[in-house]
C-alpha cells in the first residue's frame, strides 16, 4: 500500500513528463514567417587576401624515377668464332662497370670485347679489309697501347696488334679452320691441275705437223725482222759507208793541198812585188866615188807568179768542187741506203705479220685448239678463285667477336642471357655510371622547359639534390612530353636506384623581394590594362591598376598603387 509522500511524487513526475512533451513539440512548431526568416541567405561579404612582399620563384615540378642514364641495349653482329655453328653462351654477363677492352661474355669459349666506337659491328674483319668500322678498332687498339695504324686498313700492322691484344688476355686470335684449310689446299691443288692440263694441251698443240712449218716460218720471219731493223739502226748511225769516207778524205786532201799551193803562191807574189830589183851601175871602176849617180832599174817580172797565183786558186776552187760533189753523192748514197732498208724493215714485218696470221688460223682451225682454249679458261678460273679466297684468309675478328659501345666505361646493368643458352638475341642492357630522373609533362608546361634550366631533386626521405634539364623529347603516345634531368652530384644516391623522386624545375625567379597578389586577385578590363580591387572599408573598395610580373604557385608579382598589407579581393559573395 503506498504511502500518500509516494503518491505526491508519482504526480509530480507525471506533470513533468506532461510539460516536456508538450515544450519539446512546442520548439518543433514554426509559422510560416519563420520557417521562411531561416530560409533567407546571409548577407554577403567580400573575400580578399592581403599583399606580400617576398621573392617569388617560379617552377614546373616533375614526378619520375631515378635511373642509371643512356640504357643501351646490347646483342652481337654476328657469329663469335669461325664457325657456324650454334651461339651458345659459355660465360654470361655480369653486372658491374664495362672498360675498354674487357670481356663482356664468352661465346662457345671465345671472348666478345667491348670497345668504343658509334659504328656498329657489321661484318668478319678480314685481311685486305676496310673501312669506318676498322679504322675504329684501330684507334681502339692504339688508345689500349697497341701499336696498329689509324689508315683503316686490316693490314699485316694490325693483324699483329690484334693478335697481341688476344694473348694478353689470355685468347688466341681467330685463325683460319680446318674447313678453310682444307679449302684452300684444294683451290692450290685446282691450279696445279688445271696448269699442268693447259700444258698439256698446248704442247699438243705446239707439236701438231699441221702447225710446225708454220711455227719455222714465223721464226725465220722474226729473224729476218730483227736483222733488218738492226741494219736499219746502224745505218742511221753511220754517217758515211767506208768507201764514202775514203772518198771524203782525198777530196778534203785535195782542197788542203790546193790550199797550201795558193798560199805559197800568193806568198812568193807578194814578196817580189814589195822588194823590186837592183838597177846595173854605169861605171864599174873601183875609183867611182859616193858622188856618183846610182837609178833605179826597171820594175821585176811578176806575171810568172801572178799565173801561178790564178792557177792555185782556179786548183782550189775546183778541189772544192770535187769536194761537194762527194759529199753530195755520199749523202745521196745514205739516202738511198736508209731507204732501202727502211723498206727491208716493213717488208720483214709484213712477213712476221703474215706468219703469225697463218699461224694463228692454223692453230684455230686445229683439232686441239678448243681443249687449249678451254684448259686456258679453267685455269684463269682456278687462280681467279685462290687469289679471291688468299685476299680474306688469315687472322680475322669475327662480327661476334667485338661489340662498340657509344660510351665508355659504361654499366653493366642487367643480363639477358645465361650460361648455357642461346645468345642469338639481346644479351644485356648498358648504361651510363651516372644517375638521371626521367619524367614527363604535358605539352603547356614543356614549352616552358628548356635544357640548362636549374632543377631540384627532392627523395621521398626528404633529401634535395640540385640538378640540371639535360634533355626534352617528342610527345609519346599519351601526348605528354619526356624530361631527363641530371643530378649535380650521385654521392647520396646510390642506393636510391628504381626510386620515386619529385623534380621542381625553376623557369624564372625575382632577383629581390616584390609586391606579390594572388593571381585570382588581378582581373584584366577591356582595354587590356591589368587591375586589383583593393579594400578600403568593410564592403567598399576601390580599384588599382598594377602592371604584372612573374607568376608562380597562384601568386602573381605586381607593381602599383599597392603596399603590404592592402586588402585585395580575390572574389565577391
Amino acid at each position: 500500500m503506498r504511502t500518500p509522500r509516494g503518491k505526491l511524487l508519482l504526480v509530480l513526475a507525471v506533470v513533468l513528463v506532461v510539460a516536456g512533451t508538450g515544450w519539446g513539440v512546442g520548439t518543433l512548431l514554426r509559422s510560416p514567417a519563420d520557417e521562411a526568416a531561416a530560409r533567407k541567405p546571409p548577407k554577403p561579404s567580400l573575400v580578399t587576401a592581403a599583399v606580400e612582399r617576398r621573392k617569388l620563384v617560379a617552377t614546373v615540378v616533375v614526378s619520375g624515377a631515378l635511373e642509371y642514364g643512356s640504357p643501351y641495349p646490347v646483342s652481337l653482329a654476328g657469329v663469335v668464332g669461325g664457325s657456324e655453328t650454334a651461339q651458345r653462351a659459355t660465360r654470361a654477363p655480369r653486372r658491374g662497370t664495362l672498360a675498354e677492352g674487357a670481356v663482356l661474355m664468352e661465346v662457345n669459349g671465345r671472348p666478345v670485347f667491348v670497345f668504343s666506337g658509334t659504328v656498329p659491328m657489321h661484318r668478319s674483319i678480314v685481311s685486305g679489309a676496310k673501312g669506318a668500322d676498322v679504322k675504329q678498332l684501330q684507334k681502339a687498339l692504339r688508345r689500349l697501347g697497341y701499336r696498329a695504324p689509324a689508315t683503316g686498313v686490316f693490314d699485316q700492322a694490325t693483324i699483329a696488334a690484334v693478335s697481341r691484344f688476344y694473348a694478353k688476355r689470355g685468347y688466341e686470335a681467330q685463325q683460319p679452320t680446318l674447313e678453310l684449310r682444307q679449302r684452300r689446299d684444294d683451290l692450290h691443288r685446282a691450279v696445279r691441275a688445271a696448269r699442268e692440263v693447259f700444258a698439256t694441251e698446248r704442247k699438243a698443240l705446239d707439236q701438231g705437223k699441221d702447225v710446225l712449218p708454220l711455227k719455222v716460218r714465223l721464226a725465220n720471219a722474226r729473224q729476218d725482222l730483227k736483222e733488218a731493223e738492226q741494219a736499219l739502226k746502224s745505218a742511221w748511225a753511220q754517217e758515211h759507208t767506208t768507201e764514202d769516207e775514203a772518198k771524203v778524205e782525198a777530196a778534203e786532201s785535195a782542197v788542203r793541198a790546193a790550199g797550201e799551193k795558193l798560199l805559197a803562191a800568193q806568198q812568193e807574189l807578194a814578196q817580189a812585188t814589195a822588194t823590186p830589183a837592183p838597177a846595173p851601175s854605169l861605171s864599174s871602176s873601183p875609183t867611182a866615188g859616193p858622188t856618183a849617180d846610182a837609178t833605179a832599174g826597171p820594175p821585176a817580172d811578176t806575171r810568172l807568179l801572178e799565173l801561178r797565183v790564178a792557177n792555185a786558186r782556179a786548183d782550189l776552187a775546183a778541189a772544192r768542187s770535187a769536194l761537194e760533189r762527194v759529199l753530195e753523192e755520199a749523202g745521196t748514197a745514205r739516202a738511198k741506203r736508209l731507204t732501202e732498208l727502211t723498206k727491208n724493215v716493213r717488208v720483214a714485218r709484213e712477213a712476221v705479220v703474215t706468219a703469225e696470221q697463218a699461224l694463228r688460223q692454223a692453230r684455230q682451225l686445229s683439232p686441239a685448239k678448243l681443249k687449249v682454249a678451254n684448259a686456258q679458261s679453267d685455269l684463269a678460273t682456278a687462280r681467279a678463285l685462290l687469289a679471291e679466297f688468299s685476299r680474306t684468309y688469315g687472322t680475322t675478328v669475327p662480327p661476334g667477336e667485338v661489340v662498340f659501345l657509344p660510351k665508355l666505361p659504361a654499366r653493366l646493368h642487367k643480363s639477358t642471357v645465361k650460361a648455357g643458352e642461346l645468345a642469338d638475341k639481346s644479351i644485356a642492357t648498358v648504361t651510363s655510371s651516372t644517375f638521371v630522373v626521367s619524367g614527363s609533362v604535358d605539352v603547356a608546361e614543356a614549352e616552358r622547359l628548356k635544357t640548362g634550366l636549374n632543377a631540384s631533386i627532392e627523395t621521398e626521405a626528404g633529401k634535395t639534390v640540385p640538378g640540371t634539364v639535360t634533355s626534352l623529347g617528342g610527345r609519346d603516345a599519351k601526348g605528354a612530353v619526356p624530361v631527363m634531368i641530371t643530378p649535380a652530384s650521385m654521392r647520396s644516391l646510390k642506393k636510391l636506384a628504381g626510386a620515386p623522386v619529385t623534380v621542381r624545375v625553376t623557369i624564372g625567379a625575382t632577383d629581390q623581394e616584390v609586391l606579390v597578389v594572388p593571381a585570382a586577385a588581378v582581373v584584366t578590363a577591356a582595354d587590356g590594362k591589368a587591375r586589383v580591387q583593393v579594400e578600403i572599408a568593410p564592403d567598399q573598395t576601390k580599384e588599382v591598376e598594377v602592371r604584372t610580373g612573374l607568376s608562380a604557385d597562384g601568386a602573381v608579382e605586381v607593381a602599383g598603387d599597392l603596399k603590404p598589407g592592402d586588402m585585395v579581393v580575390i572574389n565577391s559573395a
